[in-house]
């Protein structure tokens, strides 16, 4: 049996992870831990094998009265929580980063890959990255640090740009036909990959994905499918989005490319954490089904 710390009592992937872990394993038992204030530090973490470290502000900002913020949460926290976890004896720490250390995509369609440099195009990213490259300096044989980069996580109940175009695909009978790549991934394969990540209890830098890449527009078009809502797909619109990628950072979110090489994703005996296809995810995120 793997005991499990989580920071971030109530976020959204610890509380799936939750229960993920009660439905599919009996080898993980989770106990969570509130960091907001001071008093996890009197905490003997001793008695747990793994730190899964997810709480942060978890959303991109550019308000510059919030980068101090950012960092001393996702960078100076982060740090700290690794730094007591090896002085307590835990065997494993994982840290939840983002594929937002490459910047935010673009109309290019690069794949990022083994060889791309991060380039964060805010502090959010920025103080991710940073939080990365201190915790690794506490790395050593009895003290494996796991990082992991997901591309936009969805599922039932999750927040941000899925949310927004799942009532989209709700209220308008068209959308606009335009071809982009975006890697997502589904809570239910990630909460698969972060308990496969504590049962063997590797350590490294991982780029976790569903196993094909989505199109905006398909997305769109499935949601509302699956909801039973008939929406088109109208072409003519791509001169106006190249536009708006380059001038308004939503539709850049939105419309730009950022994807994975498939191939950075296909980790070595840990392939196997693939329970939902793309299709089974989008059913399941918007009926519901456990």
């Amino acid at each position: 049996m793997k005991k499990v710390l989580i920071t971030g009592k109530n976020g959204y992937i610890g509380t799936e992870f939750y229960k993920w872990i009660k439905i599919n394993s009996t080898e993980i038992s989770i106990e969570f831990i509130d960091v907001k204030t001071n008093e996890w530090k009197n905490k003997n973490f001793s008695n747990y094998d793994v730190v899964l470290h997810l709480a942060g502000i978890a959303h991109s900002s550019r308000n510059p009265k919030l980068k101090d913020l950012y960092y001393k949460v996702n960078r100076d926290l982060t740090f700290d929580l690794a730094k007591k976890s090896r002085q307590d004896g835990v065997k494993q720490f994982i840290f939840m980063s983002s594929i937002i250390v490459y910047g935010e995509g673009s109309l290019n369609k690069t794949k990022i890959d083994g060889n791309t440099i991060p380039v964060p195009s805010n502090f959010y990213g920025d103080s991710k990255l940073q939080a990365e490259k201190l915790i690794k300096e506490l790395e050593d044989d009895s003290f494996n640090i796991a990082v992991i980069r997901p591309p936009m996580i969805y599922g039932r109940n999750s927040k941000g740009n899925y949310s927004k175009l799942s009532k989209l695909s709700k209220l308008t009978p068209v959308f606009p036909d335009f071809y982009n790549e975006r890697s997502m991934l589904h809570i239910d394969n990630l909460s698969s990959f972060i308990a496969t990540i504590i049962l063997k209890n590797v350590k490294g830098t991982f780029f976790p994905q569903n196993k094909s890449y989505v199109t905006t527009s398909e997305l769109v078009k499935t949601i509302a499918e699956v909801n039973d809502k008939k929406l088109i797909l109208v072409p003519g619109f791509n001169y106006l989005i190249k536009i708006l990628i380059k001038k308004q950072e939503i539709f850049n979110k939105l419309f730009g490319n950022l994807v994975y090489d498939k191939k950075l994703s296909e980790h070595q005996n840990l392939n196997d954490y693939w329970v939902n296809d793309f299709y089974e995810s989008i059913v399941k995120t918007e009926r519901d089904i456990p």
